[in-house]
């Protein structure tokens, strides 16, 4: 068996050398590293320096306690659980043994099965320990707080959602396409509402979990309610009680699901599967949708009642290339954030050219897509200031200004991006006789992008 598949590091200590290579050979056998010591000579260095996942004690040595040893592993903040082996299977040992810091304790003569469940749980424990602490580190890094930018529109929905926090609003429905942001409007209008930090905020993407899985993991269910429910299981509205749950892509919600949540928000209340009883819930909905709901409830695949219920307050995220004024400011944003998180000096800027070429791409993939392609600049390039040649092709070639290829003769001058995209809209609109509609067909973007450039250069329309 390779290191690498080993289930973690014992030390064993333990003066009795029958016992230690008893529990040494069994132990190896079930994939465990093995160090065992029957000298306590500068035994805390040895253990110290072994770096093992848990050590195991016996109380009674020659030259020094088992409990001498545990006191000065805590001491020296020795990251290792420990496990106390002793004959003595008195309370008052055991009450010992934990207020020392020892995380378990075993009895002799004790079967290799008692000590392979002890070990077993002390490191799922650490397992567990590792991976939360994994969790909230990369949570604290990715989870965006704060909405980038400086756009009207941007501004517009900050405003929104802070008067709704304020007002105590539990129900909220955030529209808008994939990629722009959902998320982090809706754990916004969290932080608004709970600015203590404590109250949790879960997402739970509606398409991404099983059929068979969505309705326990949304309500919970009792033990024995089915085959497989060998335990009872909080769902996460009851998780979720005293913050907030994001119900992501709730349009493709089905039919059935859709009934028990509306009972939920009307009641706010939950029956776990198997449950005879309602447990009442504290919880803010924010339900979203990059899809057309009322398409869908115009297609029977959304209950009427339920959208009422949802759309009370609704605000729609808008597209990327309708606040190309903040591209600058997000680009900015994941520049600091991935050459930090990848502990890079460089690059440290975008200039004012790439800057206006990111502000002249039409962003299909939203702000999801700017993200991605700043992440790849940040760890590929190493330039102090990111320029047009640093972009990606897909981006730069063929350069295309709102849906149009620039002249060869345009390409030749010295005029800027600016400069060209300008000179496009007031062509466009003199052609549609000043027709913003049809000019923003013509130029094959949308009307309030048409709106935005226009507003932008100062362009009057009649």
């Amino acid at each position: 068996m390779s290191t690498s598949e080993k289930k973690g590091r014992i030390f064993i200590l333990d003066d009795d050398e029958l016992i230690a290579e008893m529990l040494a050979r069994s132990l190896r056998k079930e994939g465990y590293e093995i160090q065992a010591e029957t000298d306590t000579t500068d035994i805390v260095k040895k253990i110290e320096s072994w770096h093992p996942d848990v050590t195991m004690l016996d109380i009674r040595l020659p030259d020094i306690s088992g409990m001498q040893v545990l006191k000065e592993l805590k001491e020296r903040q020795v990251d290792a659980e420990v496990v106390m082996l002793t004959a003595d299977d008195t309370a008052e040992t055991a009450v010992e043994c934990m207020k020392l810091g020892a995380a378990d304790y075993l009895t002799k003569p004790f079967n290799i099965e008692e000590v392979q469940i002890v070990l077993h749980n002390l490191m799922e424990k650490e397992r567990l320990l590792k991976e939360v602490t994994y969790l909230r580190r990369v949570s604290s890094e990715l989870v965006q707080k704060d909405i980038i930018g400086i756009s009207l529109a941007v501004n517009q929905l900050k405003s929104q959602m802070e008067k709704m926090a304020q007002a105590g609003v539990s129900t909220v429905l955030i529209t808008g396409e994939s990629g722009t942001g959902k998320e982090v409007l809706a754990r916004y209008f969290h932080h608004m509402k709970y600015p203590d930090g404590h109250a949790p905020f879960i997402a739970v993407n509606c398409t991404a979990l099983p059929e068979s899985l969505i309705e326990s993991e949304l309500f919970g269910h009792e033990k024995g309610a089915f085959t497989d429910a060998k335990a009872e299981k909080k769902g996460v509205f009851e998780l979720a009680d005293g913050g907030s749950i994001l119900l992501d892509e709730i349009a493709d919600m089905k039919q059935d699901l859709q009934t028990r949540l509306l009972r939920v928000l009307e009641e706010r209340t939950v029956r776990r599967i198997g449950g005879r009883k309602d447990i009442p819930v504290d919880v803010t909905v924010i339900a979203s949708t990059n899809r057309d709901i009322k398409s869908a409830m115009d297609a029977g695949e959304f209950r009427m009642d339920l959208f009422y219920r949802l759309n009370t307050f609704s605000v729609q995220m808008p597209a990327l290339r309708e606040r190309g004024e903040d591209i600058p400011a997000l680009a900015g944003h994941f520049l600091r954030h991935f050459t930090s998180r990848y502990n890079k000096r460089t690059p440290r800027a975008f200039s004012p050219e790439a800057e206006e070429v990111l502000q002249s791409y039409q962003w299909p993939g939203n702000v999801r897509e700017l993200r991605n392609v700043v992440e790849r600049i940040a760890v590929l390039e190493s330039a102090e200031v990111i320029t047009p040649d640093h972009l990606p092709q897909e981006i730069i070639k063929p350069v295309e200004i709102m849906g149009q290829r620039p002249s060869p003769d345009a390409r030749q001058t010295s005029m800027s991006l600016k400069e060209i995209e300008r000179g496009m809209i007031e062509e466009a609109l003199r052609k549609t006789d000043y027709n913003m509609t049809r000019a923003a067909k013509l130029l094959n973007i949308s009307y309030d992008t048409m709106r935005y450039r226009t507003k932008k250069y100062g362009i009057e329309v009649p």
